[in-house]
């Protein structure tokens, strides 16, 4: 015989997981403009750590190619004990084109001090300016590996180099004060009543800016010339990418293998390791300002949630006077918060996204991120909206059926 259920056995409360979710929905939607404002601060923490990490990334795929390349390239070899002597020997550009890695190299110095020589062109006296126009001795090495920019003519070559001709070439700013425009006619400048033929004149360099400013001649016709073996000489390399730190340790060697530690070569920072000291530092800052926005939104979400507790406190007695259990009210309260956070995560990824886009453009960048950080986004979000609902979640859970109905 069927035993008939007992009418006084209340069925345990059923709350399934989809139906929590469409209510947790509904709950937003009511309220949308609250839901923004609550959403605020975990969308500029989001957004902020999806642009950080965007822009690092943009960056790091741009400064192999343009993270100070020109400073990278450059190595400058100087006497580490000057006595007076030169440390240098004779054949320094041959020598530093026989290593790996080198685009130029070669050797220059002062001929004499601003004002010494006095140069003229040949319908010209002695000049007469406020600013004297140095002289400069360079091998033609050292004039390629100053990477110059000719507005006319030539440089002088190695020809020129080894049988001391007196030739020259002149920056825009000494061929301005001389009125000198062009070569055309074969211009002749005369240093100390020497003639020196005009072979280019220089409109610009990447390195060395003296030259624009002076008259460079070859080593060898200045070392015959005025014998000038006391002046300061320095050798400057252009190198490939990524050879400075290596050209930097051989060339001491190469020029003086018997007593090396008589040069000291300046090599450049190692711009892999600068450029990661510096996205450390900017990712350093900007994941800590990230975090306190999303510190700032959770604490958002949490006043949000625990006034929305506050409000609904008739409707929360009535769902524990139905049936509902404290899982119930705790759940259904957190998944309104993860909600809030996820959208807040999915909105402020998309902001960083297009802050990404744009300064990338901007800039002439490949916009480049990876998507792991776009899809990690929503789960920060949910994540910080699910910590912040907790406390208001177990508050209400824990709040008195008769209490509520009361409030």
């Amino acid at each position: 015989m069927r035993r008939r259920p007992d009418p006084t056995i209340t069925a345990p409360s059923v709350f399934r997981r989809r139906d929590a979710l469409a209510e947790a929905f509904a709950v937003i939607a009511q309220r949308p403009v609250r839901t923004l404002l609550t959403a605020l601060g975990t969308i500029l923490g989001v957004g902020a750590f999806v642009t950080t990490t965007g822009l690092a990334e943009t960056a790091s795929a741009q400064v192999s190619s343009r993270f100070d390349a020109l400073r990278a390239t450059e190595v400058r070899v100087q006497d580490a004990a000057p006595d007076g002597t030169n440390p240098f020997p004779a054949d320094t550009d041959q020598r530093l084109q026989t290593l790996n890695g080198v685009n130029h190299a070669g050797i220059s110095y002062t001929v004499a001090d601003p004002g010494t020589i006095q140069p003229r062109t040949l319908a010209t006296r002695p000049l007469r300016t406020t600013t004297p126009i140095p002289v400069i001795a360079a091998s033609p090495g050292a004039l390629r590996a100053a990477l110059p920019t000719l507005a006319t003519g030539r440089l002088y070559d190695d020809w020129h180099q080894q049988r001391a001709e007196h030739v020259a070439v002149i920056g825009r700013v000494a061929a301005d004060q001389l009125g000198i425009t062009s070569i055309d006619r074969q211009p002749v400048v005369f240093l100390d009543d020497t003639p020196y033929v005009i072979a280019g004149i220089i409109d610009d360099v990447a390195r060395n800016p003296d030259l624009l400013l002076a008259i460079t001649i070859p080593t060898t016709t200045a070392d015959t010339q005025f014998a000038a073996t006391d002046a300061e000489r320095q050798v400057l390399i252009d190198t490939a990418p990524g050879a400075a730190q290596l050209i930097g340790s051989q060339a001491p060697l190469a020029l003086r293998p018997q007593q090396p530690d008589r040069l000291q070569a300046l090599v450049p920072p190692d711009p892999n390791t600068l450029r990661n000291q510096v996205e450390n530092d900017v990712q350093t800052l900007f994941y800590a300002l990230a975090g306190l926005a999303l510190l700032v939104g959770a604490i958002a979400i949490t006043n949000a949630t625990l006034l929305n507790v506050i409000e609904r406190r008739p409707e929360i007695g009535l769902r524990r006077a139905l049936g509902a259990t404290r899982h119930h009210i705790t759940r259904q309260i957190a998944l309104e918060a993860s909600l809030t956070g996820t959208i807040a995560g999915t909105v402020g990824a998309i902001i960083g996204l297009v802050a990404v886009v744009v300064v990338a453009i901007t800039r002439t960048w490949t916009p480049t991120i990876h998507p792991a950080v776009l899809l990690a986004a929503p789960a920060i979000g949910t994540i910080t909206g699910a910590l912040a609902g907790i406390a208001p979640a177990i508050k209400a859970a824990r709040t008195p059926p008769a209490d509520t109905l009361r409030g």
